[in-house]
């Protein structure tokens, strides 16, 4: 039993050394962290109740643990909305986070659409203090930060983590430049895991007519049609519109949605206006598989083309000539 009364400074001073040293060498040691964050909780609560919210919760992190769980992930710890993870290894979290989402893109094919999961997550690679169960330390901090700048279905991670991939991880990061962190002095430079195939989920339509081209929300279900609003609430994700009021008035209210399902997106039409899918009629109520280079005539007036990565512009920006994006979330 130590003495402490009979201690001077410079051995308590030695014994913070000591038990420091202990500390790092017990219990520090590199892990992979991971955050997610429900996007629009806070909405959704005030919406439709605490009942409905909490199992919005429950499903998030029921099918997180389920997905990390075969990659050697663990829920450290869960608060509000969010989820706190660790992985062994950056490449065996990418397939965990990736499994994560794809997961999340089933369940909301059959939920409706304001009941829909979306999540945000974060990714960092650092040295924690843990003795496998808590974890702890700097690199704890900054992952939540990651995560909360991250868009809808955004994966997001540090280069610390990209460091850590292997090569074809690495080919599907696309680099973000520096981005402010609440709480962080400087920029950090980040990037986002393109985890999903374009040529199967464009992202990006181009009005032929003008050029101009519209990024599309990150979201499940995207509507298209004239209609901006409807009793006060938003009617369309995308508000299509022409110059020509005659050939404007050709596009219905509610024409079209963009759903993204588990294989693939697809175009599901809601109009007795004539839409067409590479030139074959799509009738009300049907659906046809979109792909990159697909083509979508809408009422004879606009025709909108779905662009992959190797064909849109530099420029991801929304149109604001034709028609504007108004994303709900």
């Amino acid at each position: 039993m130590i003495d402490f009364a009979s201690l001077t400074m410079t051995d308590i001073i030695r014994l913070q050394n000591q038990l420091q040293q202990e500390l790092t060498r017990r219990f520090e040691r590199p892990l992979l962290l991971m955050f997610s964050d429900i996007v629009g909780s806070t909405p959704y609560f005030a919406r439709f109740g605490d009942a409905a919210g909490r199992q919005l919760q429950q499903l998030h992190f029921d099918v997180l643990g389920q997905c990390i769980a075969p990659v050697e992930g663990r829920i450290v710890d869960t608060s509000g909305d969010g989820a706190f993870c660790v992985f062994p290894s950056a490449d065996l979290a990418v397939q965990g986070v990736v499994a994560f989402q794809v997961q999340l893109g089933r369940e909301n094919a059959a939920r409706a659409r304001q009941h829909q999961l979306q999540v945000r997550i974060g990714l960092h690679w650092g040295r924690v203090l843990t003795d496998g169960v808590a974890v702890s330390g700097d690199a704890v901090n900054l992952c939540a930060r990651v995560a909360a700048s991250g868009e809808p279905d955004e994966i997001r991670m540090t280069r610390d983590v990209f460091q850590e991939l292997g090569r074809l991880q690495r080919l599907s990061c696309r680099a973000l430049g520096g981005v402010s962190l609440k709480g962080v002095a400087q920029p950090v430079p980040l990037l986002a895991l393109q985890w999903r195939d374009e040529s199967r989920f464009p992202r990006h339509l181009l009005v032929e007519e003008t050029k101009e081209e519209l990024v599309l929300p990150a979201q499940d279900i995207v509507t298209f049609g004239r209609l901006a609003e409807h009793d006060g609430v938003r009617a369309n994700d995308v508000v299509l519109g022409h110059p020509d009021p005659e050939r404007a008035r050709q596009i219905s209210r509610w024409h079209f949605e963009l759903r993204r399902a588990p294989d693939g997106l697809r175009l599901r039409n809601l109009s007795d206006s004539l839409t067409e899918v590479d030139g074959v009629p799509v009738p009300k109520g049907q659906e046809a598989v979109m792909v990159a280079g697909g083509c979508i005539r809408v009422a004879g007036a606009l025709t909108l083309r779905l662009l992959g990565p190797a064909r849109r512009s530099e420029d991801d920006g929304e149109s604001t000539m034709m028609f504007r994006s108004t994303n709900l979330l």
